[in-house]
């Protein structure tokens, strides 16, 4: 009897720790609980009701493979087929002009194509001949054409670039499809990244020296070394036989106090209005004025955290669309200077049930939303691993989580420092039931996590040449219009916390709240502000000792707020607004605006000076020292 309780205890040991395997290969992670295989079907079982839900895998009209796919060159045309029958609509087009502009942009041609049926014929050599002919294509027999492609419901879809040989017959020719984008800003040098429509071997010219890919790809990151410090280079960008040019400015030797400027926003999904505000899911219209706007003042960099898309897919190939859209846009500032990146809600690539249950997309190191997100830009990485080998972990020896890599991270500019956390790292949106599947809740910072921040906090802190910390994540710490019901706050719900394979963690969310900021104000002196989105406004929120934090009938420990303190919210990049709440701190709350809004931050030296504005008529929302 001993030994078949033995056999017993082992069997249900094993079952807790190992993954479960279906029968073609794919592992439930642990982590996750009530998740089990029937067949080819993941379902999800309720312990209490019994009630089970199957997977939900959706379709989705418009993918990045189908969407992006280029055209076939003929006599006098480019013929699009993008195989597709039920797709009919428009495509406008007109010749992309590289050389002597800043910023190129397709200038549509008077006519445009029908798409019928999933087919159009682009008219090349008719509409672009003679005194139409602004590239001298006739001469060199070489064009780019830029396309948008819309719908037959007036849905924009997607903007693209094809290049063309020929004289007629055409012949479409390896394509620039995303980028160039500079990433990667160092004191000597950057990482230009850029994707072709073919995989090939391309090279990038500065100051008369060529850097190459190691391979062929399509996919491409050169690093560019060897530079000095803090100087303009031109840069040209070599594939095949076609080139553009643009520039950079390599970052200024680590402690430097000169002045420079930097951008912040977030929140860019589609917005309301129809037209370019919904470019599949992104606010191009909104993207483009910030990132042209950011550009002529001057910012050395931008920080975007979060919410870039409207996301929330089971298909990594319509998330990638809607990413490359939100790229596209924002190519226009990316080509010079560094677009930063991280995660929010949105973002989230999930594996959907029945009954509006999903968790984090998995296989994790394949398919979750963090492998989506690194797959689709180019940020430092430098920051935590995952959550495995937290005291909650189920199996420590395992990689039962999804990665940090470039999505938590950070990075320094002359004498300031900007940390850069996933607040949505691991998100199940389904928050009331995530007891019974598990996962992360909106806005937590998991312990693995909190730990790399705290030891990063104080590398930063004790390093002299750092004066100013920023330290940015999506969900505020305390929200002001929109998100009461969720971010740090759950209108004052400490009980929710995630779940790990069925069991809650030690630390409520407010407690982690506390944590984050009894680190941020009382163990660190160069914290500036945390810079936040998520609520689809700009507000700015000054917290003292003497601010209201808790809910009535708090039983923990109160947080002592040993300085004033800056958090500010800035999701105004073109989702649609939320309306200001009445929340306890609601009388700290500084400003708050409804108007899109891009913020620059100067620093110079020991000063930090802050101006607001709206990137769509230039208005100065507000204008302020920090420090």
């Amino acid at each position: 009897m001993k030994k078949i309780l033995t056999a017993t205890y082992c069997l249900i040991l094993l079952s807790i720790v190992l993954p479960l395997t279906s029968s073609f290969g794919q592992n439930i992670p642990v982590v996750y609980s009530n998740i089990t295989q029937k067949g080819e079907q993941l379902v999800l079982r309720n312990p209490d009701t019994k009630e089970e839900y199957l997977q939900n895998k959706r379709s989705y009209s418009y993918t990045y493979s189908k969407i992006s796919r280029l055209p076939e060159g003929t006599e006098g045309r480019l013929k699009f087929d993008f195989r597709d029958s039920t797709l009919n609509g428009t495509i406008y087009y007109g010749l992309v002009k590289t050389t002597g502009v800043r910023f190129p942009q397709p200038v549509f041609f008077k006519r445009h194509a029908q798409i019928s049926r999933g087919v159009a014929k682009l008219k090349l050599k008719k509409s672009f001949s003679g005194k139409y002919d602004f590239v001298d294509w006739e001469t060199t027999g070489r064009m780019i054409v830029g396309y948008r492609i819309v719908d037959d419901k007036g849905n924009i879809l997607y903007d693209g670039r094809v290049n063309v040989t020929g004289k007629g017959p055409f012949t479409v020719d390896n394509s620039l499809v995303e980028g160039p984008f500079v990433t990667l800003q160092k004191e000597d040098g950057v990482t230009i990244y850029f994707k072709t429509s073919e995989p090939a071997i391309c090279s990038v010219m500065v100051d008369g020296k060529k850097y190459r890919d190691t391979h062929i790809t399509d996919r491409h990151e050169i690093a560019v070394t060897g530079l000095r410090p803090d100087k303009v280079y031109p840069y040209t960008l070599l594939y095949g036989d076609w080139k553009e040019s643009y520039s950079f400015r390599t970052a200024p030797v680590k402690g430097a106090s000169t002045q420079f400027t930097w951008a912040y926003a977030s929140d860019s999904r589609a917005g309301s209005g129809g037209g370019e505000r919904n470019i599949q899911g992104t606010n191009a219209y909104i993207i483009k004025k910030m990132m042209v706007l950011a550009k002529e003042k001057g910012a050395r960099f931008f920080q975007f955290t979060g919410d870039l898309i409207n996301g929330y897919k089971t298909d990594e190939d319509a998330m990638n669309l809607e990413y490359a859209n939100f790229k596209n846009a924002a190519r226009l500032f990316w080509h010079y200077a560094p677009v930063n990146i991280a995660m929010g809600n949105h973002e989230a690539l999930m594996t959907a049930f029945e009954g509006r249950n999903a968790v984090d997309r998995f296989p994790f190191a394949t398919a979750s939303a963090e492998r989506c997100f690194a797959d689709n830009f180019v940020n430092p990485h430098n920051g935590p691993v995952s959550e495995d080998g937290a005291s909650y972990d189920p199996s420590p020896a395992g990689d039962d989580f999804p990665s940090y890599d470039e999505n938590a991270y950070y990075y320094t500019y002359g004498n300031m420092a900007m940390v850069a956390l996933n607040s949505n790292y691991w998100y199940a949106p389904s928050t009331g039931n995530i007891p019974m599947h598990s996962g992360n809740v909106h806005g937590y910072i998991m312990d693995r996590q909190f730990d790399w921040l705290k030891q990063t906090i104080m590398m930063l802190e004790a390093d002299p040449d750092i004066d100013h910390i920023f330290v940015t994540f999506h969900t505020p710490c305390f929200p002001n219009g929109g998100h009461s019901k969720d971010d740090m706050w759950y209108g004052g719900n400490n009980d929710i916390r995630p779940y790990i394979a069925g069991k809650p963690v030690e630390t409520g969310i407010i407690e982690r709240r506390d944590q984050i900021l009894d680190l941020l104000i009382n163990q660190s002196k160069k914290c500036v502000a945390l810079l936040h989105g998520d609520e689809h406004n700009y507000s700015r929120l000054v917290i003292t000792d003497k601010t209201p934090m808790y809910p009535e009938g708090w039983d923990k420990p109160r947080l002592h707020i040993s300085r004033p303190f800056t958090q500010i919210t800035n999701g105004a990049a073109g989702a649609p607004y939320y309306a200001q709440e009445k929340l306890p701190w609601s009388k700290d709350v500084q400003i708050f605006s409804p108007l899109n809004a891009l913020m620059l931050l100067t620093i110079d030296g020991p000063k930090v000076h802050l101006e607001v504005i709206n990137p769509d008529t230039f208005e100065k929302i507000e204008e302020l020292d920090l420090k």
